[in-house]
């Protein structure tokens, strides 16, 4: 059996994405860090680390001010382009186009260097963009090429930052509570999600789109401060891979290597090309199918995320990553999808998006931590920085498609179609997820568990090599 096959072969429900138990064998000491005697709360357990507690804190206050940002800087294009769709799109496009060209080299450099310092330098970085765009915006001197100036600036640095913070939460918490704490993560996020748009809205009403940056420019703060307060020693460092030429192509040899891999990443392709896009789902529906106004979009906007803030605390209940999560997150995504496209009214379809917003933060929790788990530690920001790319890189493409189908045959049609594409990839990924592994996947829509992953009797040098059903 090949090394990556050996790091993928199940003897348990889903052993590919299954953590090394504590105290096993080349097992990190996950509980090192944690104080003797500290609340473990199965919802909570990671903030009895006091490194990740500082980090999580000042993630909840910069999460809030880079959505405050977001607003603002779309209410700054408006107002300094005469309200430009286009301008809006590009300036868009500039921040998210850093990632699509250099994303593969930022996890190289993530896998070289400290993480913990590379954070404080990309996070300082983001502190000084933003100030610097609230400080023209103030004094009135902002014009429409600055803020594109600005938002690719900005991408440049997430280029680093995206694949340091994800990687960065192991050496916090260790294998055992990463799932745990990429879900408070992904909690924390959701959180930012609700409160910072309204808080923007607010503010730029009362004091203008200047100051919003400047108050996210201050929210970088708590996370430095967090930062600096670290116990270096408490924290799982993983040895940084030695500088040698080729290691960005290393890393893409590695994913390919990886079947298990490669399926999760085509599975989230088709799956986040219509979630990512699915903001723009509930506008064409809150405008052309229920005739509602701004008020109402707004309100089907929170409930999904009301709903994903409780599936991120949900998952952060679970121990470990399940290969099933994963597949159910996504069957689950799509089903609630064609669900939401056959409502008949708009209360039953903001219903629908609270469900939709737990079943999408299932499938990407889970996803995040059976991607960091079940690699090799010094390839981790490599292969993570391709997994982010996948993951927001699709977005963009997916927006003209979902626009296509709206308009050709109406915004029911676009979510309908949108699910029907999430279930039958899950359905083909699942089958030759079950090949590739030696395990059988059986979807069962009207029982649960809804995916059951069951081990198939392997033979290894001679022996016959059991695995368990979950």
């Amino acid at each position: 059996m090949s090394e990556p096959e050996r790091q993928a072969a199940p003897d348990t429900e889903d052993r590919a994405a299954a953590p090394p138990e504590s105290g096993g064998p080349g097992a990190p000491d996950t509980g090192s860090a944690r104080k003797r005697g500290a609340p473990r709360s199965a919802m909570f357990r990671s903030l009895a680390i006091r490194n990740y507690r500082l980090f999580a804190a000042g993630q909840v206050v910069s999460n809030s001010g880079t959505w405050m940002q977001r607003v603002a800087q779309d209410w700054l294009v408006l107002q300094l382009s005469g309200g430009s769709g286009i301008a809006l799109g590009v300036a868009t496009a500039l921040q998210f186009l850093p990632m699509l060209l250099f994303g593969l080299w930022g996890g190289t450099l993530v896998d070289r260097l400290g993480k913990r310092r590379l954070l404080i330098a990309t996070q300082a970085a983001m502190g000084v963009l933003a100030a610097g765009l609230g400080v023209l915006a103030a004094a009135g001197a902002a014009e429409v090429w600055h803020v594109y100036v600005f938002a690719f600036a900005l991408g440049l640095v997430t280029v680093v930052d995206n694949p340091a913070r994800q990687t960065f939460v192991v050496e916090m918490v260790g294998d055992r509570d990463l799932p745990n704490a990429v879900a408070l993560n992904s909690a924390s996020f959701q959180f930012g999600r609700v409160a910072g748009p309204a808080v923007a809205g607010l503010l730029i009403s009362a004091i203008g789109s200047g100051p919003v940056f400047l108050i996210n420019a201050a929210s970088f703060l708590a996370v430095l401060g967090g930062l600096w307060l670290m116990r270096p020693g408490e924290l799982q460092v993983t040895e940084p891979a030695p500088r040698a030429k080729g290691q960005t192509m290393e890393g893409v040899r590695y994913v390919l290597a990886r079947p298990d891999l490669v399926l999760l990443l085509v599975m989230t392709v088709f799956v986040q090309m219509f979630g990512a896009n699915v903001q723009n789902q509930i506008a064409l529906m809150a405008n052309n199918e229920f005739r509602t106004g701004a008020a109402a979009f707004g309100t089907a906007a929170a409930a999904l995320a009301v709903g994903a803030l409780a599936g991120a605390l949900l998952a952060a209940r679970r121990e470990r990553p399940r290969l099933r999560l994963v597949l159910t997150g996504a069957l689950a995504f799509g089903v609630l999808q064609g669900v939401s496209a056959l409502a008949p009214g708009y209360g039953a379809f903001v219903a629908s998006l609270v469900f939709m917003g737990v079943a999408f933060m299932t499938f990407t929790t889970s996803l995040n931590s059976t991607f960091q788990l079940s690699v090799d530690p010094q390839m981790r920001g490599r292969v993570m920085s391709i997994y982010m790319l996948v993951f927001l890189g699709v977005a963009p493409i997916g927006a003209p498609i979902v626009g296509f189908l709206a308009d050709a045959f109406g915004p029911r049609a676009s979510l309908g179609v949108g699910g029907a594409v999430s279930v039958i990839v899950v359905a083909v990924v699942s089958v030759l997820l079950a090949r590739s592994l030696r395990v059988r996947v059986r979807l069962s829509p009207l029982r649960r568990p809804f995916v059951r992953v069951t081990a198939l009797p392997a033979r290894t040098g001679g022996a016959l090599r059991a695995g368990g059903a979950d």
